[in-house]
């Protein structure tokens, strides 16, 4: 309660001042702390800013002002004027973000996904309209880290999770990919997860490994295991009455500022993966970490023609076309970096 109570206070005060703020600050809420990738991309997004203008930038890393639905909120009443937040907690608010968890869709190649980012046009052309019916102004999409699960027994095959209450994002269509998998998925927001595993009320989730180190998931699970199915996607996002109402040059500054903290945020996970995993063991010897073989995923990848049939029929031809559009620009990343 008494946390509630703070959270509250912070966006009422945020609200009762927010009309009568000063152009000269702007407000930056993300999902993650200040050192995780999303805090990394938001330091490196108020530098530029900041070096290059008369404007202040204000970073609300997760927890100060509420979880991922409450930021969003006030980014779409413009309380705030940024909001880093990943397709995950989007899904419900735009279905088709949630192509993202498609599983197996995404490549595991570097190079590749970080091609696919630059330069894709469902990202850079069709994604911006959805954002837009919704209040919001699509500013760029960047990935965060190849997702892994954990859990409190060994996972070899999808079998080994049936019947495993499994926690996923408020998120219809990973929902339907852990179901696929045989597990009872189990939407829970973030703050409740550490707590829920703790107590047995779940018994596995999944992030990327840095994530998994920095928020010590291996306190509370035995098993790491990678089945190269996703990796984790965000999206950076400005209220759009208030981006629209910026001169062309603010505009350019932000999207300047954006370009930069994009450029940084991929140099700046080069390697982090496997840095994060050796933490996890560093700090708890006896964890088991199972990288899957491409023999071992096969059976994995077998259900996710069922999930990428539950997405089309959630989302219908919007839906389909941006599918479509992905797997167009993700074969043409593949051969620009062969």
């Amino acid at each position: 309660m008494t946390n509630r109570l703070i959270i509250l206070s912070a966006s009422t005060a945020l609200m009762a001042t927010a009309s009568a703020a000063s152009a000269d600050t702007w407000r930056y809420a993300h999902e993650e702390a200040a050192t995780e990738v999303q805090g990394v991309f938001a330091e490196k997004f108020k530098e530029e800013i900041e070096a290059n203008s008369d404007h202040t930038v204000q970073l609300f890393p997760f927890g100060t002002l509420g979880e991922s639905a409450d930021i969003m909120e006030q980014a779409q009443s413009g309380i705030l004027q940024f909001v880093n937040q990943s397709p995950g907690f989007t899904g419900a608010l735009i279905p088709e973000a949630q192509v993202f968890f498609v599983p197996y869709l995404l490549p595991q190649d570097e190079a590749t996904l970080q091609e696919f980012f630059r330069n894709s046009k469902a990202i850079n052309e069709k994604f911006p309209g959805l954002y837009a019916e919704q209040g919001l102004e699509l500013l760029t999409m960047y990935p965060e880290g190849e997702v892994c699960m954990t859990t409190q027994e060994e996972v070899k095959t999808p079998e080994d999770l049936a019947g495993v209450k499994f926690r996923v994002m408020t998120n219809p269509l990973l929902v339907e990919s852990y179901a696929a998998l045989g597990a009872t998925p189990t939407p829970l927001p973030w703050g409740e997860v550490y707590g829920a595993l703790q107590t047995g009320i779940i018994q596995g989730q999944e992030n990327p490994g840095f994530f998994l180190d920095s928020t010590k998931m291996y306190e509370v699970t035995e098993y790491v295991t990678c089945i190269g199915h996703n990796n984790f996607t965000t999206a950076m996002m400005a209220n759009k009455d208030f981006y629209d109402g910026l001169s062309d040059e603010e505009k350019q500054l932000i999207q300047n500022a954006t370009d930069a903290a994009f450029d940084h945020i991929l140099d700046y996970q080069a390697g982090l993966q496997d840095k994060s995993l050796e933490n996890i063991k560093s700090a708890k010897p006896e964890m088991v970490i199972n990288i899957l073989s491409d023999e071992e995923r096969q059976p994995f990848m077998e259900t996710a023609d069922a999930v990428e049939a539950a997405f089309i029929e959630m989302t219908g031809d919007s839906g389909k076309e941006i599918l479509e559009q992905m797997k167009s620009d993700l074969e043409a990343a593949g051969a620009a970096t062969q």
